[in-house]
């Protein structure tokens, strides 16, 4: 955590795009300081390297659609730092489905590494199934936004939840999931969606 981590990755060879907090110092002057101005959609970066927890490093700034600031000190360019911050939050989307916030993953009691390994792959199945469910029915069934802007549920829990309510309760409806099955998964926007009523 903070300088110790720093230093580790730095002294590993390995590079950094870590987001900090509001309240970190960034040579004399706090993040919020910084970057208190930046509107969401504009990226602004401090034109020189700062000391982050002892490490000279460049450090970016943005608002998310909601407002919150997210600063990471990176020692990649801003364009890049962006495109690595955004595959990250998205593998940590995954992650967190798979864990407790979905498939509860950590609670297994297998250990042995064969057992591990089907035991994921079956995982990532089910949770592959469960978005491409979630993305062809936002089609239909939008997911709900809160307050702050964001979705009520993810695309994989809002595919999920129908699933268990469609081999529960309504068992007319499986067979229009496990048509889903058979066809060519299209992210949501991409050419090929269809809108299918049930």
């Amino acid at each position: 955590i903070g300088a110790e981590w720093f230093r580790f990755l730095r002294r590993q060879g390995i590079k950094r795009a870590i987001r900090i907090r509001h309240s970190d110092m960034l040579d004399d002057m706090s993040g919020k300081e910084w970057f208190e101005h930046v509107q969401h959609g504009h990226f602004h970066e401090i034109s020189e390297k700062v000391f982050v927890f002892g490490e000279l490093m460049r450090v970016v700034a943005t608002r998310s659609p909601v407002g919150d600031l997210i600063i990471i000190a990176t020692d990649f360019n801003a364009r890049k730092t962006w495109k690595l911050y955004k595959q990250r939050w998205s593998i940590e989307c995954t992650f967190s489905s798979f864990k407790t916030r979905g498939f509860d993953l950590e609670r297994t009691g297998i250990t042995e590494k064969s057992r591990l390994q089907r035991l994921f792959g079956l995982v990532t199945l089910a949770w592959m199934f469960c978005l491409q469910l979630g993305v062809w029915l936002g089609q239909t069934h939008p997911i709900p936004v809160l307050k702050h802007g964001r979705r009520a549920v993810s695309l994989v829990r809002h595919g999920a939840q129908h699933l268990v309510d469609a081999l529960r309760w309504k068992p007319e409806r499986c067979r229009a999931f496990l048509e889903l099955l058979t066809r060519p998964f299209c992210p949501p926007g991409a050419a090929g969606d269809e809108v299918v009523t049930y």
